[in-house]
Formats: structure tokens, C-alpha cells, sequence
């Protein structure tokens, strides 16, 4: 999730790891071992077995062909790279043109530190830049933040920070549009691309399902979705967009994977059900939905934790 990087075997490997399948120059991003936050990395194996789709016979066929000739193209467009992580701009449904712009990232990349375990922070000032990046992840220039409107690591892992920018002028400086945060759950099976802005890579795969508590360290997220074994994000990728192919969307938001295959130690989330029953699944990944976000803003791009329907953490230590 977020372990520091030291030495030049540690760039070396992630280096390594930013040359392969990259959509762009993996040069122009700066290596995490130069953040003074720098983003987990991982390191686990993949199962070849564990959570792969079927393939159907006849009808199925069809239908899945209708489906997929259906699906946006997912590229680069609306991604931003961070310092330490990747995020995207991303607008509410009910969001408008000369509203001030929001970018999301995780409450763990969070330029002054991870929220502790039960804290929120909302109107925190902030000045940070984000690098914007066209359709083929080409560098468009930056916007800056003006303040983060909501961080948190409690029951998910998000920060919002709205920037000096509306989505009007980001459009006509850049030709970019924001991604839209979805309303509705995701669907388990449905096929889904992580992009990072950070590598400037993209990552297919589908929705292996959800979890009750993922627990990682000191925090808990709730409802966590699971990757099938194609996704082997790493280190930079958090942040990321997870992104719905059949309506171009925002699903999730990309947050950690199990490293070592420790159990609910940092870096190596755990699975706990219903019945507190703990399972660990050393390199798989997951993320953190978004559907739930977009009820807790009003007009204006204006965050409103007491709106009906809300249900991001309000309570427990407010920094501002």
C-alpha cells in the first residue's frame, strides 16, 4: 500500500517493471523511491486457475460477442499522474461545465500522510499539481489543487482534491473530459481496465467478486472489490481509475494487493466474511468502489456529508 523504496535495486525493479506493456515514455514519471510518500509495491505471483472466466458455448457466445462490440474503448484520456500515485478527473452526474474540477486518487496518497484509522478530512488546503495525460497517455500539461475536499482510509480509500480548474477549461486548454463516477454497484464478471497515469499502463481483467472487510494493517474497507488474477497492479498504480469496458465509467478506485502472503499486515491484506472468517490470497488485488460517492455532493461540485443516501465516513477525527 504505501512502503517506502530505497536503493537502486528497488528502482531497478520497478523500473523494469514500467517497461513492460507501457502506453507511453515510462521515463517522464518519477520513480516512487523519490516520493516522500512513495506507493506500496507488489510482488506476488499470480493463479492461473483462481477466479478465471469461462468460456461459453452457442448463445452465450453471441451474447458475449453483442457485449463486447458494445464497450468503450478505455484509454488514457481523464488519467492523471501523481507524485507517488496514479488518479483521474473525475465529474458526479449532476456535475457541470464551469464547476471547479475534481481529482481522485487514495486516501494513502495523500501528500501529507495517510489518514489514521477513523479520520476524515475535508477543506484541507492543499497545492498540489497533477500531470494531465491524453488518449495515449501523452503529457498535456498540469492542473493544481486548491484544497482536498475529502480524504479518508476508513471503509474505503479515497481522496478528492478539487482543483483551480473547472471542467470547462480543462477541456478547452487540453480537449479533455472528465470520467464519470458511476451510480450503481459493480457487477461481478464484468470486464474492467485499471489505468495508471503513474506507468502510463493499463491493466484488463474482470470483477472476481467482492469482500465483506478487506484488513490491511490498522484499516478496514468495506465491500472491496476483487480482481481476477490478470490485473497484477504494482506500486504507482494506486489511485488508478478501475474502469467498467461496457459503459466507460468509474467503478472502483485501484487501492492494494496481497505481497507476501502474510495475513492483514501492511501490504498483505487479508479477507474477512460475514462470519469473521479470515482468508488471505497472496497475489491478488483489489480496489475500492465508488458508487456511493457522488450521493455525498451536491451542486457546485460541493461535498455534503450530511446529504440523504451519504455514506462516507463522517465521523471520527476531522482535520482541516
Amino acid at each position: 500500500m504505501n512502503r517506502p523504496l530505497v536503493g537502486t535495486l528497488a528502482t531497478a525493479v520497478l523500473g523494469a517493471a514500467a517497461l513492460v506493456g507501457t502506453a507511453g515514455s515510462a521515463g517522464a514519471a518519477p520513480l516512487p523511491g523519490k516520493s516522500a510518500h512513495p506507493d506500496r509495491v507488489i510482488t506476488a505471483a499470480p493463479s492461473a486457475q483462481r477466479g478465471a472466466a469461462a468460456h461459453g458455448t452457442g448463445a452465450e457466445v453471441q451474447l458475449q460477442s453483442k457485449a463486447k462490440s458494445k464497450a468503450k474503448a478505455v484509454n488514457f484520456a481523464g488519467t492523471v499522474a501523481l507524485s507517488n500515485c496514479s488518479g483521474s478527473i473525475v465529474r458526479m452526474p449532476t456535475s457541470q461545465a464551469n464547476d471547479p474540477a475534481l481529482v481522485m486518487t487514495n486516501g494513502h496518497c495523500l501528500e501529507t500522510g495517510m489518514p489514521g484509522p477513523g479520520e476524515v478530512i475535508v477543506d484541507q488546503p492543499s497545492s498540489r499539481s497533477f500531470t494531465v495525460l491524453g488518449a495515449s497517455a501523452n503529457q498535456l500539461g498540469t492542473i493544481k489543487a486548491t484544497k482536498v475536499a475529502y480524504s479518508t482510509m476508513t471503509d474505503t480509500d479515497v481522496t478528492l482534491y478539487q482543483t483551480s480548474s473547472t471542467y470547462a477549461q480543462i477541456q478547452q486548454k487540453f480537449n479533455i473530459k472528465p470520467l464519470e463516477l458511476a451510480t450503481s454497484h459493480p457487477v461481478q464478471g464484468n470486464a474492467i481496465t485499471v489505468v495508471s497515469g503513474y506507468w502510463k499502463k493499463t491493466y484488463s481483467c474482470n470483477i472476481d467478486g467482492f469482500v465483506h472487510n478487506l484488513k490491511e494493517g490498522d484499516w478496514t474497507w468495506k465491500d472491496s472489490v476483487r480482481y481476477t488474477p490478470e490485473c497484477q497492479t504494482i506500486g504507482g498504480t494506486s489511485g488508478s481509475p478501475v474502469i467498467d469496458n461496457a459503459t466507460g465509467k468509474v467503478a472502483a478506485i485501484n487501492n492494494t494487493g496481497n505481497e507476501d502472503g502474510e495475513q492483514c499486515t501492511v501490504n498483505n491484506p487479508c479477507e474477512v466474511d460475514e462470519s469473521g472468517n479470515v482468508t488471505v490470497h497472496q497475489g491478488t488485488n483489489y480496489a475500492e468502489e465508488t458508487y456511493g460517492i457522488p450521493q455525498c455532493f451536491v451542486a457546485g461540485n460541493k461535498l455534503d456529508l450530511s446529504q440523504a443516501g451519504c455514506e462516507l465516513p463522517k465521523s471520527g477525527a476531522l482535520r482541516r
